[in-house]
């Protein structure tokens, strides 16, 4: 296939890059593709080789605006030349105006900013965990979260995600959390019937609206309005990891908004601000029991980043891109759909929201996720794994019909070949 290319000018000035060097440098802790990125224009990317590819990764669901957007480009550019960084010890008016979006288009009263979504996450648990002992008078708090869950990669966060993938060589974890099945509303009652009997008493749940890294598996309406009403019977906090499926990712804001709930705490992050890092953490005010010195973040909440997350935030509304979300996302997964009955034998299940999509791929199938992801690569078509039987497809918001179009064609002709090797 002829991939279309930069100009030989550029072409020439980036493909100085070289591997060898940057691994000798940089810490392994990646699984790289043979591929280093460039540049990057609305849902396209370039390689230092020049070889343009449509981008269904986002920097992992999180350039929201896709890449260079004007909007980002902007603010980014005016911040920076007036004030990019200055401490929390000070009034930050972009900061303020930030948090005042969030809450006023969210059940929070108040947000704290920080850097990532591990330390949204991390907020969450110390907040939680305070709550607990200020209020519930809990002395051994518990925090329940879900099997195949993922929350972050820190000592706590990594510890809450019930994943023993990741949390292999890094013991002792973190004591007081708890796991449960995803979507099983019979073993969350009994976990919480069998702690809160023992030294340790459940304090909050912590879920995810959908499941990304656990497969893109969607949470399910009657399970959470069911886990709403536990906590309000029980008094336990219901946090929600909205990191991955907020700031309009789902079709919807936020991802609860699918659920019919209201968490008591949230997180976001990777979408927030498109792909310049920021993290928040949002609550309602009846459990905001921080005080000054109880958390903080040197670099949380900047000028920079926020106004970056609030060109974001602003755009979202302006240009109407909760709504492309849901249609191009019913389109894509129509496309993948049509796949999957084309190859039965290789597809299982096509499930999502907006543009969180997932193609899971038939247990029996000689065929894994990073193997059709390393193919569409090849073909011009960034795409993610969640798992090793799951393609990820998480575009930019702004991503067109014409341009869903040509990923499941793609998509279609890799499939084409793939079958042929088996």
């Amino acid at each position: 296939m002829s991939l279309e290319t930069l100009s030989p000018a550029a072409t020439a000035s980036a493909s100085t890059f070289d591997a060898a060097d940057f691994d000798r440098c940089v810490m392994p802790t990646y699984g790289r593709f043979p591929l280093a990125i460039a540049r990057g224009e609305g849902c396209r990317l370039w390689d230092t080789e020049g070889n343009s590819y449509l981008d269904f990764v986002a920097g992992i669901a999180t350039c929201t605006l896709g890449h260079a957007h004007p909007a980002l480009v902007d603010a980014v550019a005016r911040q920076i030349q007036t004030l990019h960084h200055v401490s929390n010890l000070y009034y930050i008016p972009q900061q303020g105006d930030l948090a005042q979006w969030l809450v006023q288009n969210s059940c929070a009263d108040f947000a704290f900013f920080c850097n990532s979504g591990a330390e949204a996450n991390e907020g969450a648990i110390k907040l939680a965990r305070k709550y607990a002992h200020t209020v519930l008078g809990i002395c051994n708090p518990v925090i329940i979260t879900a099997n195949a869950s993922f929350h972050g990669r820190t000592l706590a966060t990594v510890t809450a995600t019930a994943q023993p993938k990741y949390q292999q060589n890094f013991s002792p974890l973190v004591p007081g959390f708890h796991y449960v099945p995803y979507n099983n509303i019979a073993a969350l009652e009994t976990a919480i019937a069998q702690l809160d009997v023992s030294e340790r008493q459940v304090a909050a749940i912590l879920l995810e609206p959908l499941q990304g890294e656990g497969g893109v598996r969607p949470g399910d309406a009657a399970y959470f309005q069911k886990v709403r009403q536990l906590c309000d019977e029980k008094g336990i906090l219901l946090l929600l990891d909205e990191v991955q499926v907020g700031i309009g990712r789902s079709g919807r804001l936020w991802g609860y908004e699918n659920l019919g709930i209201e968490p008591d705490i949230f997180t976001s992050a990777k979408g927030l601000a498109g792909g310049i890092p920021i993290g928040a953490m949002l609550c309602k005010a009846s459990c905001n029991v921080f005080t000054p010195g109880d958390h903080a973040s040197t670099f949380g909440g900047n000028p920079l980043a926020c106004a970056a997350a609030l060109a974001v935030c602003q755009t979202l509304t302006q240009d109407n891109l909760l709504a492309n979300a849901r249609v191009r996302g019913e389109q894509l997964r129509e496309g993948l759909r049509a796949i999957g009955h084309q190859y039965p034998s290789l597809v299982a299940e096509v499930r999502g929201w907006g543009l969180i999509n997932g193609l899971e791929i038939s247990a029996e199938a000689a065929l894994t996720a990073p193997e059709v992801v390393k193919a569409a690569m090849d073909e011009g078509l960034l795409l993610v794994p969640a798992g090793p039987k799951v393609v990820r497809f998480v575009p930019p918001l702004i991503v067109s019909a014409a341009e869903v179009e040509e990923a499941i064609a793609i998509l279609g002709r890799v499939f084409q070949d793939l079958v042929k090797g088996l």
